[in-house]
């Protein structure tokens, strides 16, 4: 089997958070909401972030959200073609806290990164783009 790519991520939000959401996804963040108009119309049971052409987040309202725990979830990771300063001037100028900058290893290497956590607890990793010099 030779997978490409991780196509999607599901989180489950708390079922009156829709706002908070394209908030932080879209506003914050800057990604694009899709899926909103057939999530509110009952036709899908989520809406989604677009990560990159090829990935998105499903964002899946539940009137039995429980937050995410230490031992049940850790982050989601997403590459970005800027570099560490640009990332932390963008999620200043959004009103995101970051909580911890690390070099991690990940599928394409070590490379600098920001970790935050959205409205639900989830923490993303805000991975920048490899340092070549």
């Amino acid at each position: 089997m030779d997978a490409t790519a991780i196509d999607h991520v599901n989180l489950r939000i708390p079922a009156d958070s829709l706002d908070a959401a394209v908030g932080f996804y879209r506003d914050a963040l800057g990604f694009d909401i899709e899926n909103r108009e057939l999530f509110e119309s009952g036709e899908k049971p989520f809406f989604s972030v677009r990560l990159t052409p090829v990935s998105v987040i499903h964002l899946r309202p539940a009137e039995n959200f429980e937050p995410p725990t230490e031992t049940a979830f850790d982050h989601v990771a997403i590459e970005f073609a800027h570099d560490i300063d640009e990332l932390r001037d963008h999620l200043d100028a959004g009103g995101v806290e970051i909580d911890r900058q690390l070099e991690p290893l990940g599928a394409t290497g070590v490379a600098p990164a920001v970790y935050v956590t959205d409205p639900f607890g989830y923490t993303l990793e805000l991975k920048a783009a490899p340092d070549d010099g």
